[in-house]
């Protein structure tokens, strides 16, 4: 039996600098297996545990329905709903099965049917109120009175999956994130089925092999952008009804795609009705208590993640979605905000004390590496990422290897740096070498997924990449025939910025929807200082079809970039090698899986006969975005080939010499390959 301080040497074997803080990397994992225990009773197998989705909430029996509840504060329960008018009935009160806050009720079959609304009213000493079941599993809105409630759904015709054995590959991820709602062109709310219909061809056609879906779990506000859940177990319904959700996910799993989610355990909605706030009169029901239970710069609950009755919660939550909709992995949102009780606010997070303080909540690492084991357990195929600003160390190592066990971690300081250097820095003066760091510093023991922007950075009051370097020539020169100066820089530097992310990638590449083919405008979803419209909630696909306009430029080198990366796998081919960087000629060279990848940044100059170290051999010129297929000046020949120079004084004792035209990049493959 591997024992906790073998997992720590593990861990210090990977990272030595770790070595400083072996007795609480210690305390850690044996707080792992002690919450492990704990929750289990040392009996219950953590699969079977991970499954109270299928205990609580509504579900259908060989008589009719029954119906469960955790209301440990309660001292009374009832079912509300058409059935008894809206009024407590003693006929739907609950019964209290165990000192535990159990409650349960059996019902006729002809009592509920698919699409009756229900809600619960919960008493207790000093007060009472309705509240949504904890594990509804389905919540409508009503359009008129805006009220929630959760709704009975069982079809006489359960969703038959087209490929219900599909895993997925061991690939890199080229990951598509995508929010369904602002997914359409028109003005409103998107819909599953819509999505399925318009928008996963382009993702198809754009090559890339993995969904992130934003948005998915039930969320009161449409403009919190699915982050503040009230209903953990129920897809949102403002996107139409769950089979098409599962219709969308297994129509992604016929063209070969995997489709991951975003899952929110970092926080939850205060709301009391529609959430799990006050649930059973009490705030430390789910969450912590007094301040350390609200998280205030977000304005939502904090869950208790040392709470055996929250972290059941939670795991069967994982289990869910996995068994319901066959989704394929997790990102997990806000890991940092879990993992400490600053919530990483205003924490520059500069060295490994700020790992290992009084401030890490060790209650939500164990419960993190818990539900990385009980998602790779059920699916070993499956992907977890975790969205971590801070580095904590281990997040992506298996638990077997002294880690949490996610798969992935976002290499989230990527598009930080590239915010600064497009905003504060002329790119005459960017510097080389602390690009090529910046892109490549990351963990070499755990596996990263680097992107250009996040959706962050489309959201009202910032900019894409794109836009803050055209700005406002964006609205009048995206013709084709239109030689703008500042959008043809825009185009060259945001072609040459994305290549140059996913070459260094550590281990796959993600991409915001609309993104790749430099989608104007930010993000505003419909408020009051709006007058609740929706122009700007969208994604405006005419642009990118329109033959006359710069965007199908751009959308067209992506889709060149992406299926590069995924036909040769260069993701795979191990971390990208150094060959030459010269801050004053703006020039970056390195190899990844016996690649070339060539960039000149500079505004003005070109290179020719630009000499640099490189293996031996002859290369061939597969992609270049100076292309002009893809917007550019066509100052390089496709298909051209490059041959290797002896050259003494090389590490490689041979040197290749290329042309390398102003703002310009490009891929040279080997030819043994």
């Amino acid at each position: 039996m591997t024992t906790v301080t073998s997992l720590a040497d593990r861990l210090i074997d990977a990272d030595p600098y770790l070595s400083a803080h072996r007795t609480a990397l210690t305390r850690r994992l044996a707080h792992i297996q002690t919450l492990r225990e704990r929750i289990t009773e040392g009996s219950v197998d953590l699969l079977d545990l991970a499954s109270g989705h299928e205990y609580f909430g509504l579900h259908r029996t060989a008589k009719g329905w029954i119906f469960r509840e955790w209301a440990p504060n309660a001292t009374a329960v009832y079912l509300l709903g058409d059935f008894c008018g809206w009024q407590e009935d003693s006929a739907f009160a609950l019964t209290q099965l165990a000192a535990d806050g159990q409650w349960a009720i059996d019902l006729p079959a002809n009592v509920l049917h698919h699409g009756d609304l229900f809600r619960l009213r919960i008493h207790w000493n000093g007060g009472a109120g309705d509240r949504i079941p904890a594990y509804a599993r389905r919540v409508v809105q009503d359009p008129y009175t805006l009220i929630f409630n959760a709704q009975v759904w069982a079809p006489e015709q359960p969703y038959r999956w087209r490929c219900p054995d599909f895993r997925r590959p061991d690939r890199a991820p080229l990951i598509y994130e995508v929010h369904v709602g602002m997914a359409q062109e028109e003005e409103k709310v998107g819909s599953w089925r819509e999505f399925t219909e318009t928008v996963l061809p382009r993702i198809i056609t754009a090559g890339y092999n993995t969904i992130q879906l934003m948005a998915v779990q039930e969320h009161p506000y449409y403009g919190s952008f699915g982050y503040h859940v009230s209903n953990f177990f129920a897809a949102s319904s403002r996107f139409g009804p769950p089979e098409d959700l599962m219709a969308l996910i297994d129509a992604a799993h016929e063209a070969g795609i995997a489709v991951i989610m975003d899952l929110v355990h970092s926080h939850a909605v205060a709301n009391t009705v529609e959430g799990l706030g006050l649930f059973d009169g009490t705030e430390y029901q789910y969450f912590h208590q007094g301040a350390r239970g609200h998280h205030y710069a977000w304005d939502s609950r904090c869950f208790d993640y040392g709470k055996p009755e929250v972290v059941h919660f939670l795991l069967s939550n994982c289990r869910y979605w996995l068994d319901a909709f066959h989704v394929d992995g997790f990102r997990f949102d806000g890991i940092t905000s879990m993992l400490y009780t600053h919530h990483g606010l205003e924490r520059a997070f500069s060295g490994y004390d700020d790992y290992f303080n009084d401030t890490v909540d060790e209650d939500a690492l164990a419960y993190l590496a818990l539900a990385n084991e009980v998602i790779h357990r059920l699916r070993p195929d499956a992907m977890t990422v975790a969205e971590d600003i801070s580095g904590m160390p281990g997040l992506a190592l298996p638990v077997a290897e002294g880690g949490v066990g996610f798969d992935y971690r976002f290499a989230m300081g990527i598009p930080d740096n590239w915010i600064r250097l497009t905003k504060d820095t002329p790119d005459e003066n960017w510097p080389m070498g602390h690009l090529w760091y910046e892109l490549t510093n990351r963990r070499r023991e755990e596996r990263t997924i680097s992107y250009t922007e996040s959706h962050d950075q489309a959201l009202v009051g910032d900019k894409t990449l794109m836009f803050r370097m055209a700005d406002a020539a964006m609205y009048d020169h995206m013709c084709i025939d239109d030689p703008d100066l500042a959008v043809d820089r825009a185009m060259a530097l945001h072609k040459m910025i994305r290549l140059i992310t996913l070459a260094t990638a550590g281990s796959g590449y993600l991409n915001f929807m609309g993104n790749e083919f430099g989608h104007p405008d930010w993000i505003d979803f419909p408020r009051e200082g709006n007058g609740w419209s929706y122009r700007y909630a969208r994604r405006q696909w005419h642009l990118v079809d329109a033959p006359d306009l710069k965007y199908r430029l751009l959308a067209r080198f992506d889709r060149q970039m992406i299926g590069l990366f995924a036909r040769f796998d260069l993701l795979a081919g191990g971390d990208p090698q150094r060959l030459w960087d010269h801050d004053s000629d703006k020039v970056l060279i390195f190899m990844r899986a016996g690649w070339v990848f060539a960039f000149n940044f500079h505004p003005e100059r070109s290179w020719p006969d630009y000499g640099f170290p490189a293996p031996a051999g002859s290369y061939r010129m597969i992609l270049n975005t100076d292309d002009d297929r893809f917007g550019g000046h066509g100052r390089l020949t496709a298909d051209q080939r490059h041959q290797g120079l002896k050259d003494e004084h090389s590490p490689f004792g041979s040197r290749l010499s290329l042309y390398l035209p102003s703002r310009t990049a490009f891929a040279l493959q080997p030819q043994s390959i």
